[in-house]
């Protein structure tokens, strides 16, 4: 028995670089982690808020098992409340507020009754006080040693359904606690980031008399008209350098992915077929993935930038859509039911071009539009499930998925 374990282990450690195994860590392996409160400053209503959005965020880090009571103690206490002594580590804070009205945390992490990681944060008002959770998370994480997790200071951007024909383009947090409207009236969506700074983004108007790719400034508020297409137009997905963009277009009415160079303003047309070809993806070795219908059903595809040949990357699944790259790896929208008088369920899958496995990330509802994180450490999706538009986190060497529901509207697309 002692030799199948020992062989089982050394297996599993081979095999955890491959984000297409799941990785499970036990619950009770994790170091217990508990938060103290010390704030003098602002109302009970709002520490608890701040409190909440603190522990949710130390949840998502999937590396403590964090205790959700709330308590309060004095900042410069010599020791840990009596209900955290026999904790690993203690997060104690305090909110602080300065004569102009901006919002500041003191933080300290206590481990054995040693404090062993200070720090201060500021912003400018109350109003986004989650980033302030956000960074104190993102900090934690980085003195544990543990695998970046950018994204979780990043911000979200996604075009918001208000009626038909009607949408607002929505910049937030990835928990959506905050929400800023930055595009309101007609018809606007499919906003993609134009770069990794997120200074500006590119959306598609239908309210023109061609579908219409405009760029925004988010500093100066400006916009400008990229460029028009009959039947549609998409910005897809922006390389690294922002330099470079897959647009989806239809001039002469079938869609096909081209290459639009942002200084030239030059569309090189990359795919030449009768039906449908969209939804193209940078790939790590320039190498383009995308959602071609040439099998006579959606599925995923690679183009090789320099010799023009396709092939089929996705090998399981019937009606498969919606990908996201990150070097090796393609998530993909796959459809696991044939419902006609019912609502169908779509599940994220999880491969990679090195290895023939393949991992469902999801289990029920409609799972679509994922995107890897800038690190690649996490997914981030929309799941529509009993009437509910959510946004999900998948934390992938984690196995864990969170939600984040929207309070109205429903959620078109997204990026981050």
């Amino acid at each position: 028995m002692k030799i199948f374990l020992s062989l089982l282990f050394a297996v599993s450690l081979l095999l955890s670089s491959d984000a297409t195994i799941e990785v499970v860590k036990k619950v009770d392996s994790l170091p217990s982690l508990a938060v103290e409160d010390s704030s003098a400053t602002y109302d009970d209503t709002f520490k608890v808020k701040f409190f909440k959005t603190l522990v949710s965020d130390l949840n998502v880090l999937s590396i403590f098992n964090v205790d959700k009571n709330y308590r309060l103690i004095n900042y410069d206490a010599s020791s840990v409340a009596v209900e955290n002594k026999d904790m690993n580590y203690v997060l104690r804070y305090r909110l602080l507020k300065d004569a102009s009205g901006a919002f500041g945390v003191e933080m300290k992490v206590i481990s054995k009754n040693s404090v062993v990681l200070t720090k201060e944060y500021k912003v400018n008002n109350t109003k986004i006080f989650m980033f302030v959770a956000h960074s104190m998370a993102y900090d934690i994480n980085s003195f544990m040693g543990e695998a970046p997790v950018e994204w979780m200071k990043r911000r979200v951007i996604f075009s918001k359904m208000t009626s038909p024909q009607k949408s607002q383009i929505v910049i937030s947090d990835y928990t959506l606690s905050y929400q800023h409207t930055i595009v309101a009236g007609g018809f606007n969506v499919f906003p993609k980031w134009a770069n990794k700074e997120q200074s500006a983004f590119y959306y598609t108007s239908f309210d023109e008399q061609k579908p219409t790719l405009k760029y925004i400034d988010i500093s100066t508020g400006k916009s400008k008209v990229i460029k028009s297409s009959d039947g549609m137009m998409i910005c897809s997905d922006v390389n690294d350098d922002g330099s470079k963009l897959l647009l989806t277009m239809a001039p002469t009415g079938q869609p096909d992915v081209f290459l639009y160079d942002v200084k030239s303003k030059n569309a090189k047309k990359l795919t030449d077929y009768g039906g449908i070809d969209v939804n193209g993806q940078f790939m790590d070795n320039g190498n383009i993935a995308f959602v071609s219908d040439r099998l006579g059903y959606p599925n995923i595809f690679k183009l090789n930038s320099n010799s023009g040949a396709v092939e089929q990357a996705v090998h399981y699944g019937k009606n498969n859509s919606a990908c996201s790259t990150y070097k090796n790896y393609i998530v993909y929208k796959a459809r696991e039911t044939s419902e006609l008088f019912s609502n169908n369920t779509f599940n994220l899958h999880l491969i990679s071009t090195e290895t023939d496995f393949i991992r469902r990330l999801t289990a029920v509802g409609v799972n679509e539009f994922p995107k890897f994180s800038i690190d690649g450490d996490a997914i981030i999706f929309i799941k529509n499930y009993q009437g509910q538009s959510s946004i999900g986190i998948i934390r992938i060497n984690h196995n864990k998925n969170f939600l984040f529901p929207l309070e109205s509207g429903k959620v078109q697309s997204i990026d981050w």
